[in-house]
């Protein structure tokens, strides 16, 4: 197999991180390319890779060097808390940019999460914030932030690292500040903001805007209704999605940069036919009349729970792991995120992430498809 024409050529020029590696007995290269290929077969500690690599050593060895046979399981972590995450992280952009990710009126979706067993005497527990592309399915990058407070000045630091252009910027609560605001519309994108109590003085002024619509049936507003009913385990969802726009955008803007237009999100939840829950959300958005996009960006901003956070903690037991010396933590993530884009690309094999991974491990000519899904993402 030739490495070179997988994604790993984009980490070829990660450096060393051991002081003498001109002597080191295993090869960085070696190490990398085992981690991953470990974790992609359903590894998820060091020492699942040490005896992942044990059991394919002959296979191995028609691509990888490996001078003394397969490293330690120490050997492993050991390099992984020594490797620069940020330059680890600069590859894995590399890898991203390389592909031919449309985003034009793609939905990224932006949200935090806690590695909560990865932490130690006097260190927090790593925290990480992520977009992910709920279109393509592919995670476009990542910063680390000491704590979730943090994130209001995370979300414009991982803003910066990937193209955003075209598409509509989800983000919850916690990211509702005008600089972020400010710095999607600079990079040409549009949002969809989640207001809470956090913002309360506008979270009310929204709500009154919403209150006096419905008073006055939405007599000279600007505005759009949709509602949707979503039948599941004897349960009904009744989802009203209400937009009203601004006739005239200055005032709004004003207030606000970028801002056209706020949500309602009315949800009432019955079983048999006895309402049981109801629940009301508001938003601040970019768009302009535009209800179709104000619904599928609300709705697919909860895809980063599922198909990037839930899956990380079930199919990878992310919560679980307990790596956290030195830079360990934060360089396993991202192998695990590498892992999930490729698996989440590849549709040869049915089934979901835990049976794709337990696949590779199993099938090596599967594994290797799985390293080139990648190629699912280019345009031909």
């Amino acid at each position: 197999m030739n490495l070179s024409d997988t994604f790993l050529a984009h980490f070829a020029d990660l450096e060393d991180p051991r002081c003498d590696n001109h002597n080191s007995r295993h090869h960085l290269h070696d190490i990398l390319v085992i981690t991953i290929l470990g974790t992609l077969s359903g590894a998820d500690t060091w020492v699942d890779i040490c005896a992942f690599a044990e059991c394919k050593v002959e296979w191995l060895k028609t691509f990888l060097e490996l001078p003394h046979g397969v490293p330690s399981h120490d050997t492993f972590g050991r390099v992984f808390s020594l490797l620069n995450s940020e330059q680890f992280e600069s590859c894995f952009r590399q890898w991203i940019a390389s592909l031919s990710i449309d985003v034009t009126q793609e939905i990224i979706a932006i949200d935090g999460k806690t590695v909560r067993r990865a932490h130690g005497r006097g260190q927090r527990a790593l925290h990480l914030v992520s977009a992910w592309a709920t279109e393509n399915r592919v995670m476009l990058g990542q910063v680390k932030s000491e704590e979730k407070s943090n994130e209001i000045e995370a979300i414009p630091a991982l803003l910066k690292l990937i193209d955003v252009k075209g598409s509509i910027v989800t983000i919850d609560a916690m990211g509702c500040q005008k600089a972020i605001a400010k710095q999607i519309i600079e990079q040409e994108a549009d949002y969809v903001l989640s207001l809470k109590d956090n913002q309360p003085k506008l979270h009310d002024m929204v709500k009154i805007i919403f209150n006096l619509g419905k008073q006055e049936k939405y007599e000279d507003m600007l505005y759009q209704r949709k509602v949707e009913k979503i039948h599941a385990h004897g349960r009904v969802e009744t989802r009203r999605y209400t937009l009203i726009s601004a006739r005239d955008k200055l005032p709004f803007e004003l207030r606000w940069p970028g801002l056209r237009s706020v949500g309602q999100l009315e949800v009432t939840r019955s079983i048999r036919n006895q309402v049981v829950d109801r629940s009301t959300r508001y938003f601040l958005t970019s768009l302009y009349f535009n209800v179709d996009g104000f619904m599928r960006a609300v709705r697919k901003h909860w895809e980063i729970e599922i198909n990037l956070h839930w899956s990380l903690d079930v199919s990878f037991n992310e919560d679980l792991n307990r790596v956290r010396i030195g830079h360990a933590a934060e360089n396993l993530s991202i192998v695990r995120r590498i892992a999930l884009n490729l698996l989440k690309q590849d549709s040869s094999a049915k089934g979901g992430i835990s049976v794709k991974r337990k696949r590779a491990g199993w099938d090596n000519q599967y594994l290797l498809k799985v390293l080139t899904a990648d190629a699912n993402l280019k345009k031909p």
